[in-house]
């Protein structure tokens, strides 16, 4: 089964060098295991949320504006697709990811294509 883990954090965070070479050293081996375990398809950081523009249609009108759908304190700051046997695995999978120590990972499963 595919899922989809959202990586949100607070963007404002500021690490020292010391956690920042931490975060750098759990995202390569996390890395390294979830390609050599062959459960990871795709993934990616985004660009801040300050660089978002979000459309809402409503009637006939398109409403643009700059910024995140939502105000709050932390933004979704990338996303990853892994393939798992089950729940389970994708918790453990998402455990070993660094943004689980900074901010939070969502876990979605992907409809079956």
């Amino acid at each position: 089964m595919r899922y989809l883990m959202i990586h949100y954090i607070d963007e404002n965070i500021e690490l020292t060098q010391d956690e920042q070479a931490k975060v750098d050293t759990t995202m390569s081996a996390w890395l390294g295991e979830v390609e050599r375990r062959g459960v990871s398809k795709h993934g990616s950081r985004l660009r801040p949320a300050a660089d978002a523009t979000t459309v809402r249609v409503r009637g006939s009108q398109t409403l643009v504006a700059d910024g995140p759908f939502a105000e709050t304190k932390e933004q979704i700051a990338g996303y990853d697709v892994i393939e798992c046997a089950d729940l389970d695995e994708a918790l453990e999978v998402a455990a070993g990811h660094p943004t689980a120590f900074l901010g939070v990972i969502e876990i979605r499963p992907l409809p079956a294509s």
